[in-house]
């Protein structure tokens, strides 16, 4: 089994690949979708080495104490493990992508990703396929998302921009979920916070079914036709677009939800 341990900068390339594991602590990870040979350049890196594995066509890049399954409760300071390391595999690959307080950027891919972090920002670029992704406080940020995304976090936001998803499920306790979406016939985004505000932004000529709720919170829509309903402790906003079709929920315990209108190019 090759391996390699990387100390100090440099770049190496690989047999194919068809499976990336990665996991790093602080500093920057950019994992790319590339039609070239798969690649690893590190750019910089503290003291404490990494370890590359590469058999049968996996690819591991991490620290040895470093597990994929320990990556949200790995609190040791990072200061030596600090690296900028930059990935390049085909956009078909099963990407894992793990950080601790590292920036990270997924791009280009269109099978199976899964992204976790503590406190780092995450932006996933142009990824379809299954997307997962998990953090602590960290924020994540999807560009032209037209796949499946779920997303679970405990005080970190969520910004989906210019998306097009099948399936977009959005979850957080006290982050804010902002999402300019366009929703296909089998479209269907379900959101939810505990305290967190939810913004959604679709085109004026959207075909879905609505329904938001909340205990306390807000609920406002620039779409006309939809119905408020309001009790003590329970709050509705529902109804039609267009035809329907497609689905939008969103639910918060005292959080605001808006669904804002956007014209048609």
């Amino acid at each position: 089994m090759p391996k390699w341990t990387i100390d100090k900068p440099g770049q190496l390339t690989f047999d194919p690949v068809d499976r990336l594991s990665v996991r790093i602590v602080a500093g920057h990870l950019a994992v790319l979708a590339s039609d070239g040979p798969p690649s690893l350049e590190v750019s910089e890196i503290g003291s404490v080495p990494l370890t590359v594995d590469h058999e049968g066509g996996r690819l591991t890049v991490t620290y040895g104490d470093l597990t994929w399954e320990g990556v949200l409760g790995w609190l040791r300071p990072g200061g030596e493990r600090r690296c900028v390391v930059t990935l390049t595999v085909p956009k078909t690959c099963r990407v894992e992508a793990g950080v601790i307080s590292a920036g990270a950027v997924v791009a280009g891919f269109e099978s199976h990703t899964r992204v976790r972090s503590v406190s780092g920002g995450i932006v996933l670029d142009g990824v379809s396929g299954d997307v997962h992704a998990e953090t602590v406080s960290g924020s994540v940020e999807s560009r032209a998302l037209s796949g499946d995304l779920a997303f679970t976090s405990v005080s970190g936001e969520l910004t989906v921009a210019g998306g097009a998803p099948r399936r977009l499920r959005g979850s957080t306790v006290s982050g804010s979920i902002t999402a300019d979406l366009a929703l296909g016939p089998t479209g269907h985004v379900t959101l939810n916070t505990v305290s967190g505000p939810i913004w959604v932004r679709l085109p004026s000529t959207t075909d879905s079914d609505v329904t938001f709720r909340s205990m306390s919170g807000n609920l406002e829509s620039a779409f006309p036709g939809l119905t408020y309903n309001g009790h003590p402790g329970s709050r509705t906003l529902s109804g039609r677009l267009g035809g329907g079709m497609a689905s939008l929920s969103a639910t918060t315990v005292s959080g605001g939800v808006t669904l804002l209108s956007k014209e048609t190019e």
